[in-house]
């Protein structure tokens, strides 16, 4: 009788286990693959997919047995591949919408760093349009110009007097207008100022232009949005610039009505390619409420509802934060004391979440400040949440949070959306407004995970670049531009960036047993690194490139040679 090796034996029984794969299989191998599945890192040597789906993860040899004959080959030549990346929040409609503007964050004008600088950009850009034309300006950032304060609405008259110029705060909470913006958007030095918003003066009482949180939206419901066609013609770029960054899953983190029509319309649906989860903003809730069609959690196609967005404060770094303590630099116009203020009442955020919880939809809260978290689980302890129910309530950015509110999180089942790159961005800023002890706890990673949460890692975009792997980086090394680390305690390992990047966005919206991970049974999206995060030094993690990404086991994006 042959003899059969106890190796060989279980290959046969793998291969009788495992039901042959289609000859349109393909084997990925070549390099090290991470499968994102378990709390160590585990690797594989190859994966099978077929029809959009894992079909195998394991050795080599075996993956060779079940992909059956002339199966495709992906050969990694040494890259690493992961899981697609899962964006945990951002705006998707802003990269539909940023390209019609002059982008400060461009290379181009490095050189913007005072007011005077700014006054040039703005005047020169507007020269390649026509006159009627308003002019769009992202990315701005008044700390980072050495007047260290914001552009006034009359030098942007000064820059030109008879044409719209809206400057958009990097925050995304709040806008600068010259007068002919203000104009055109029915805004005077008589306009009350709506409840949650603010409008600055000058030393006269006129207004000068800055308006923040609610008083922002009556200048946005009044500028020209771009049309179906145009929103079309951008989707494309707007995909392939999350894709180029790994991205296999998007997210539109505060969707207007007129933009849930487009990206559920049939035209948008044909063109994604990426599975992109909408969150309609509050403002829009009881039409929602009111349509029996509306369906919450289910794609059609690539696109779905996720849950309902509520804004309860404003940015840390535009001083609208809102929390027990005061700013030490003050208001946004420098008085004294101010600790911010919520954006919606406690009272109106209670009542409308009820009517989200009681119709089964989920609900993300952004919360930056100490006083919006306490908001926020008071409202979510008010309609009885808790931890065994599974509702999953997300709180975005909770970016200035307590100890103490680490475990009113797990009692109620709150999952942290953080924001590693405020550490970068904005961490010097904040310093300059609160103690060392409350700065170093900027999206407490560590501490929540300690306290056995679930956080998940995002850049907000626009507010911060699509960038993956400085998002990585910044949850692992937690440095500012002057070499000040907020909370050595609080960085994360490669293998922890990582899952704030994949299993934990995957968890937070109901998808881990979809996608975040390698195993059979899960979609084929896929990343590919040039190098392996996990054996990179820290300072190496922010020049790893992108080589490809694979959504449903097609290629859709491949770095250039």
């Amino acid at each position: 009788m042959m003899k059969i090796s106890t190796g060989a034996f279980a290959l046969m029984l793998t291969a009788l286990a495992a039901p042959a794969i289609a000859q349109d299989a393909t084997i990925y191998r070549g390099g090290p693959i991470l499968t994102m599945d378990g709390d160590t890192p585990q690797t594989v040597e190859a994966v099978v997919t077929k029809d959009g789906k894992i079909a195998f993860a394991g050795s080599e040899a075996e993956a060779r047995q079940a992909a059956g004959p002339a199966p495709a080959v992906h050969d990694l030549n040494g890259a690493t591949m992961l899981p697609g990346f899962i964006d945990a929040h951002s705006h998707f409609t802003a990269a539909t919408m940023s390209a019609g503007g002059l982008d400060l964050r461009d290379k181009a004008h490095a050189g913007v760093t005072d007011i005077p600088a700014l006054q040039a950009a703005i005047r020169d850009y507007a020269k390649s349009f026509p006159a009627d034309r308003w002019i769009v300006v992202w990315q701005y950032d008044h700390e980072t110009l050495a007047e260290k304060r914001h552009i006034t609405r009359a030098e942007l008259d000064a820059v030109a007097a008879d044409r719209p110029i809206v400057v958009l705060h990097v925050s995304l909470h709040g806008a600068v207008a010259n007068s002919a913006a203000l104009k055109a958007a029915g805004i005077d030095d008589a306009t009350p100022v709506p409840p949650g918003g603010i409008m600055l003066r000058d030393d006269a009482g006129k207004l000068n232009g800055v308006l923040l949180e609610k008083a922002m939206y009556l200048l946005f419901a009044k500028m020209p949005q771009p049309t179906a066609e145009q929103k079309l013609a951008a989707l494309d770029a707007a995909q392939n610039a999350y894709f180029a960054e790994g991205y296999t899953h998007a997210q539109d983190g505060a969707t207007q009505p007129p933009d849930i029509a487009f990206l559920t319309s049939p035209a948008a649906r044909e063109r994604l390619k990426i599975d992109l989860a909408l969150l309609p903003f509050s403002t829009g809730l009881d039409a929602l409420l009111a349509d029996p069609a509306v369906k919450f959690g289910v794609y059609q196609d690539h696109v779905k509802l996720q849950g309902i967005k509520f804004v309860l404060d404003g940015s840390v770094q535009a001083r609208t934060g809102y929390f027990t303590r005061d700013y030490q630099r003050g208001s946004p116009d420098g008085s004294h004391p101010w600790h911010g203020q919520p954006v919606l009442s406690e009272e109106e955020f209670c009542t409308q979440a009820r009517k989200v919880h009681d119709r089964g939809w989920q609900i993300f809260a952004h919360a930056n400040g100490d006083a919006a978290i306490d908001m926020a689980i008071r409202c979510f302890d008010a309609l009885g949440i808790k931890a065994a129910d599974d509702r999953r309530p997300i709180v975005i950015h909770s970016q200035f949070q307590r100890p103490d509110q680490l475990a009113a999180y797990k009692r109620i089942g709150v999952g942290p959306a953080y924001f590693s790159n405020h550490t970068w961005y904005w961490a010097d800023v904040h310093r300059t407004n609160f103690p060392k002890e409350v700065v170093d706890f900027i999206s407490p990673f560590r501490s929540a995970r300690a306290a056995g949460l679930t956080p998940s890692n995002h850049s907000d975009y626009s507010v911060t670049p699509l960038d993956t792997r400085f998002m990585l980086w910044t949850s692992m090394a937690r440095v500012s531009p002057t070499g000040v680390v907020s909370g050595p305690d609080e960085r994360l390992g490669a293998y922890e960036a990582l899952q704030a990047l994949t299993t934990a966005p995957a968890w937070q919206v109901f998808e881990e047993k979809r996608k975040g991970r390698i195993k059979a049974g899960l979609l084929a999206d896929f990343v590919v690194l040039d190098r392996n995060p996990l054996t990179t030094p820290v300072d190496g993690i922010k020049a790893i490139k992108v080589l490809e990404t694979i959504k449903e086991g097609r290629s859709v994006w491949r770095a250039e040679k």
